[in-house]
């Protein structure tokens, strides 16, 4: 069986590898062709282009890279007409695959979706292209599947695969996890698109004259150039940049300063107080307000539905307000509070196994 699987940022290659190896378990003979990155490589996917290649974030920064953009989805349709998959799995990045989704909707090829989109936050009227458009929709929130049942779509819950992915139950430390400090650990998180970090790092990187009695450790992303993390670094002491040791970093973190996305569940699961931080491009960070429909940014806040974690946002995100916001979290009676509030969270995250349910009910789906 042929699957072509698609996956556009640093999380989206982390579960579609996931998902592939669960698949390869029923189907040891699956072949699979996509887009993604090095986790899907790994698990045997012959790649066709790499997510750090489609990682366009904001309204302003799309639409200036628009024809690239439209480019990269007609190679990718002409790339499945010549592959001819028995089924396309689709994994979040939304602006991308639900346009794939409508194009191999008239070629006939069954649709898989995985990870939804988050249209519950902001263009609801979405559900419709989905609905026409995708044979199966899997969903990793626990209040996903209500929001689709009110449209008449009946999609399967299959619980979190950061359940599965994250070190949840190893806490000893090996020498190669160590870091060049016996002080404790403050982990920064300034997400893994360029654009990004030059709009979150050097705001982050000013608590460490704040807080000298800690270690900074930036987790960094290997795909990023070097020289992008030392230009801000240059002159500070106590930082230490980790290439490619993200869970490394999170296992020592006493706290972390961590850029909205899913970082900041894993950084919830694995127990980490953490202050969550956003600030985009002026333009497109106005049209998001206009058109976002919740109250909360971070996945902790949406599914716990309350503030349990700090949530500094645009013009809030600054000098004054992070060191309060990281002030706050060396509190004894906050650090207990937010442990306490990730325990409730796990619950609603349902039971880990999400990548094996997630490649029964394709099969499933597949053989019917």
């Amino acid at each position: 069986m042929k699957f072509y699987i698609i996956a556009g940022e640093a999380s989206g290659d982390m579960h579609a590898a996931n998902l592939v190896r669960s698949l390869k378990q029923v189907i040891p003979k699956a072949q699979f062709r996509g887009w993604g990155g090095d986790q899907m490589s790994a698990q045997g996917v012959d790649l066709v282009k790499h997510y750090k290649e489609l990682a366009f974030m904001g309204f302003v920064e799309v639409i200036s890279n628009l024809r690239t953009i439209l480019k990269n989805i007609d190679q990718c349709k002409k790339d499945i007409a010549s592959y001819k998959p028995d089924a396309v799995i689709l994994v979040d990045y939304p602006g991308f695959n639900l346009r794939i989704a409508t194009y191999i909707k008239k070629q006939g090829i069954p649709s898989i979706y995985y990870i939804s989109p988050q249209i519950w936050a902001w263009k609801q009227s979405r559900v419709h292209a989905i609905k026409r458009d995708v044979d199966l929709m899997l969903v990793i929130l626990p209040f996903e599947q209500e929001f689709y049942n009110r449209f008449g779509m009946d999609v399967k819950f299959v619980g979190h695969p950061l359940l599965d992915a994250l070190p949840l139950n190893s806490t000893e430390k090996s020498e190669q996890e160590k870091f060049h400090s016996d002080k404790k650990c403050i982990a920064l998180l300034p997400g893994s698109r360029v654009q990004e970090i030059k709009s979150m790092l050097p705001v982050m990187l000013h608590m460490c004259k704040h807080f000298p009695e800690f270690h900074f450790v930036i987790a960094a992303a290997n795909h990023v150039p070097s020289s992008l993390y030392e230009k801000y670094t240059n002159g500070i002491e106590n930082i230490e940049i980790a290439y490619n040791r993200f869970y490394d970093v999170l296992k020592q973190a006493h706290a972390a300063l961590v850029t909205s996305g899913t970082a900041t569940l894993e950084t919830a699961l694995m127990n980490v107080p953490e202050v969550v931080c956003y600030k985009g491009n002026l333009i497109s960070y106005w049209i998001a307000r206009k058109l976002i429909k919740v109250q909360y940014i971070s996945l902790v806040n949406l599914i716990s539905d309350k503030e349990v974690v700090k949530e500094l946002i645009q013009d809030d995100f600054n000098e004054t307000n992070l060191k309060l916001a990281l002030q706050s979290l060396l509190d004894i009676n906050q650090r207990e509070n937010l442990i306490a509030n990730y325990d409730q969270l796990r619950i609603k995250l349902g039971s880990s196994g999400a990548s094996e349910r997630a490649a029964n009910y394709i099969i499933q789906h597949l053989q019917q």
